[in-house]
């Protein structure tokens, strides 16, 4: 059998969608190409028979050595209680392994955008996380999480430096 694509064919698997709903052009593959990759990705999941219900069963019948990395990197940093910033397919895929594992997880995700992939909306929504940025993007190097940092930041900032009422002196009468 041909090798799918691990994280879309995880995104499926995890997340009950056809291959047909979750597979993208990815750097734009058209006609007979496009069909042959989803025709890929339903094989592996078809033939793997992988269990939604269990994320070390779909890890590791349709996963990789990247997305188990970054979903053990997800579930050893939100055991420090730091933000997980869900960028782009890949991330996606990870995500839905680490919630699998331990669902507590998303209250440390944030979504920094929504990618035009068909499959990271689809993990996105399973996850329950609503992006913060849509800019159409797709290019797969973080893009989109270097350009939600700085609302990131700002939003922290905020929170931790901005006066309350009664500091700034405002009654509430005024």
């Amino acid at each position: 059998m041909e090798r799918a694509g691990d994280d879309v064919t995880l995104i499926a698997a995890m997340t009950g969608h056809r291959a047909a709903d979750v597979v993208g052009r990815g750097t734009g593959v058209e006609g007979d190409v496009f069909r042959h990759k989803v025709a890929v990705v339903q094989q592996a999941l078809d033939v793997s028979q992988p269990d939604p219900g269990d994320a070390l069963d779909v890890l590791a019948k349709v996963g990789g050595f990247e997305i188990a990395g970054l979903a053990g990197a997800m579930l050893a940093a939100a055991s420090r209680r730091c933000v997980l910033v869900v960028d782009g397919v890949i991330s996606g895929a990870a995500a839905l392994i680490a919630a699998g594992l331990q669902p507590r997880i998303r209250d440390f995700m944030l979504a920094s955008h929504l990618s035009v992939e068909p499959g990271h909306a689809a993990a996105l929504a399973f996850l329950g996380l609503e992006p913060l940025l849509d800019l159409s993007l797709r290019l797969g190097e973080g893009t989109g999480a270097v350009l939600a940092m700085p609302l990131l930041e700002a939003a922290a900032r905020t929170l931790d430096e901005m006066a309350t009422f009664d500091e700034a002196g405002v009654s509430e009468g005024a």
